[in-house]
This record gives structure tokens, C-alpha cells and sequence, in this order.
């Protein structure tokens, strides 16, 4: 690969951040931020949201192998924009409080949505702008601005969920509650839109002098796959990213843990999910920068020893409402090891020398296996919640995270000793 060094406007990057976790609010954000108050004004259980997350995964592993090599084809800015507006109108369906079964639904297509057309484009474009020489600022910048741009709608949806709730939330009725949260459905729907513009708009102008070189008309056939099956490290990150991604989805229950545990009502657990968010980006920009200096698979073998440590820390049942400090000091640390093992599996690319020209088709093949847990998570959560209701519950999902911990590392270890094994 040229030495193809960072030349793309800084507002690209930050349009990137902006489509980056916006397509991810209606499915996830929502959810993870107003855990307790999408059961309730769903009327449905943690096993039943499970499902629904079962249901985006089997559609996002199919569109993971075909939007892989569909983003090797096609510009970025066409597919995603495209991607954001149809997620947003799934959102406005959201608002309508549909019944189980049509949440099946709703989900499946946003599996389509935010993975066949979005996530493989967004990934490519990442590292287009990032060049050579900067994978860790510009996946940490991705990572931490996508962390920051969470936070700031999961507050203004607090803010407007609270505008909606007049009075003490203790004495509202389940409509009251349920009409609120479909103003904050709502708002995230309108402004997905918007962003969806800005992205058809103004990310035309990324570019790469060796992505112009790429036959695109051979971009759909299995010798791209061969290819990329050839490197070590392809194998080596669908673990990384399998045990990763589990542990950034264990990052849904805190609101759970302090409602149900530390006894927070439904808004201070909400703002629990919120505060957490705001670590990503100062957590994205450190650690991208910190990887640019030596080396990214070496912090994500330190995030995973700190998602060990703290999972164990919950699992062990010392936290309670009486160890507040202990509790914001374990979910601190937590995201720290989560968001540094998140922000950087992908900038292990250039790390493990694979061609930019098999960017999409490396990530979709990747990402068939990495994430999984959008398939399993969600029920084995929602299995272990309903089944041990409760602290216990949660004690036990964070006793499984640590098994995953274990395993990141040690397939971690194996990529920062080796990471590059050409075809």
C-alpha cells in the first residue's frame, strides 16, 4: 500500500461520527439507555428484547458476507445515506408502539439496514481517512465521537422525556410514560433524517488514490474472500471483536444494574447509561492516539484485563446501595477496558498489512463470526435476567462476560505477537 497519509477535511471524519452511531440509536441506544422504560412501555420482558436482537443478528449475518464486498464497490456516502434514511423511517414505525411480533420485524429490518448497506461503508471510509499512518486516531475519533454523539441524544432524550413527564415520575400512569417516550422515538427519527442529507450530501468528497485503482467489477466474487481468509489476523479478529462485542453489549444492563440493584429511579438510571457515554469519546481520542505511538493490538489486550477484572467485580456481589463509590468507580473502568478494545479492533487492519482495495469484504467476512452476540447476547441476557430476577441475574451475566474476557485476551495476545501473515 502507498504511503497514503491523513488529507481528507476534518469534517469528513466528524460526518462519519455523526452516521457512525445515529443508525445504531433506534435499534440500541434507546434501549440501552432507557432499559426499564422500553419494558414497560413495550409490555414485554428481557427475554423478549433478547429475541428481538436475535432477530437483527441472523439478518445482519447474511448482510455482513454481501454488504462486505457491496461496500468494495459502491461510494460510501451513497450506501449509508441511503441506510440512515430507511433506519429513520423504521424509527417513526417505533413510535407507533407496535406489537411483539412486529418488533421481530422492525428489527430484522434494521439488521438490513444498518449492516448490508451501512456498516462495512463506514468502516472503509474510516480507513480511507485515516491513511497509513493514523488507524488509531481515526478509529479512535470514530469509537469516541460515536460515544459522544450517543451521549448527547441519549441527554436531549432524557431532557424531553423529562419535558413530557410533568410531574414525579414515582406518580405518573404507564401512558403518560409511554406518550413521553414516543416524543424521544420521535425526535431520534427526525434527526437521523437530517443526518442522512448531510451525509449524501458533503461525504462525496472522500477519496483514495489506491481505492481508484480497484476493479469494481470484481468486487462481488468469491476470489475476494479466498483472499482475505488468508490472513492470520481475519481469524484471529472474529474472536477479538466475538468477546469485545459481548462485553460492549453487557454495557445494556447498567441502567438495569442501578435501577434493580443500587435502587436509582427510572430517570437517575437512565442518566447512568448517559454519564457512561460521555467516557467514550475522551477514552476513543486517548487510546487512538496512545495506539498511533506503539501499537493497537497491544490496548486491546489492556482493555480486555480490564473488562476481566471488573466483570469478576460485579459477578462477586460486593456492589450495593451502599457502595455508590465502588459502583461508579467498576462501571468506570469497565467502559474504559470495553471502549479501548472497541475503538481499536479495526485498526488492526493496517497492523496486519491488509490491502485497503479488501477493506469491505475483510470486515464483512470479520464480522459474519465478531458479531455474533447480536444473535446470542440478547436472549442469554434475557434467559439469566427473568430466570434469576434480581441482583443474582445480574451476577451471573457479568460471571459470563468474564469468560469472554479471558478468551478476547488471550486471542489478543496471539495477534500482538503475530500480527501480519501475508497470502
Amino acid at each position: 500500500m502507498k504511503n497514503n497519509k491523513t488529507s481528507s477535511p476534518a469534517y469528513i471524519i466528524i460526518l462519519l461520527i455523526l452516521a457512525g452511531e445515529a443508525v445504531f440509536i433506534l435499534p440500541f441506544v434507546l434501549q440501552r439507555i432507557f432499559r426499564p422504560t422500553f419494558l414497560e412501555t413495550f409490555a414485554i420482558t428481557n427475554l423478549q428484547i433478547g429475541s428481538c436482537f436475535s432477530i437483527y443478528g441472523l439478518v445482519a449475518l447474511f448482510s455482513y458476507l454481501f454488504g462486505g464486498p457491496l461496500a468494495d464497490k459502491f461510494k460510501p456516502h451513497i450506501l449509508m445515506s441511503v441506510a440512515l434514511m430507511l433506519t429513520a423511517l423504521g424509527g417513526f414505525y417505533l413510535a407507533t408502539y407496535p406489537t411483539l411480533k412486529n418488533l421481530h420485524l422492525l428489527y430484522g429490518f434494521w439488521g438490513f439496514t444498518t449492516i448490508f448497506l451501512f456498516w462495512a461503508s463506514m468502516i472503509k471510509a474510516t480507513r480511507i481517512w485515516g491513511g497509513t499512518d493514523k488507524q488509531g486516531i481515526a478509529f479512535g475519533f470514530l469509537d469516541g465521537g460515536r460515544g459522544l454523539t450517543a451521549a448527547l441524544f441519549g441527554s436531549v432524550g432524557v431532557m424531553i422525556f423529562s419535558f413530557f413527564i410533568t410531574k414525579e415520575i414515582e406518580v405518573t400512569t404507564l401512558d403518560e410514560r409511554r406518550e413521553a417516550f414516543k416524543q424521544v422515538i420521535i425526535y431520534s427519527s427526525v434527526a437521523i433524517c437530517i443526518i442522512a442529507l448531510l451525509v449524501f450530501f458533503f461525504l462525496k468528497n472522500l477519496n483514495s488514490s489506491e481505492e481508484n485503482t480497484i476493479d469494481k467489477s470484481k468486487s462481488l466474487t468469491l476470489s475476494s474472500f479466498k483472499q482475505v481468509m488468508k490472513f492470520r489476523a481475519v481469524w484471529l479478529l472474529m474472536i477479538i471483536i466475538l468477546c469485545a462485542y459481548f462485553g460492549y453489549k453487557m454495557t445494556d444492563v447498567f441502567s438495569l444494574y442501578a435501577n434493580q440493584v443500587m435502587n436509582y429511579n427510572e430517570i437517575d438510571s437512565a442518566k447512568v447509561g448517559t454519564y457512561l457515554l460521555y467516557m467514550r469519546p475522551v477514552i476513543g481520542v486517548v487510546i487512538g492516539l496512545l495506539a498511533d505511538r506503539t501499537r493497537a493490538s497491544l490496548w486491546i489486550i489492556i482493555g480486555f484485563i480490564l473488562m476481566l477484572i471488573t466483570s469478576l467485580v460485579f459477578a462477586s456481589g460486593i456492589l450495593n446501595d451502599s457502595t455508590t463509590l465502588l459502583f461508579i468507580l467498576s462501571i468506570g473502568t469497565m467502559a474504559l477496558g470495553v471502549y479501548s478494545a472497541r475503538v481499536l479492533y479495526f485498526a488492526t487492519l493496517e497492523e496486519s498489512k491488509i490491502p485497503l482495495a479488501l477493506t469491505g469484504t475483510a470486515v464483512g467476512f470479520i464480522s459474519i463470526v465478531g458479531y455474533t452476540p447480536d444473535i446470542f447476547a440478547g436472549p442469554l441476557m434475557g434467559y439469566v435476567l427473568d430466570a434469576n430476577p434480581g441482583e443474582i441475574g445480574l451476577r451471573h451475566v457479568f460471571a459470563i462476560m468474564s469468560g469472554f474476557s479471558l478468551v478476547g485476551s488471550i486471542a489478543a495476545y496471539f495477534l500482538y505477537k503475530n500480527p501480519s501473515s501475508n497470502p
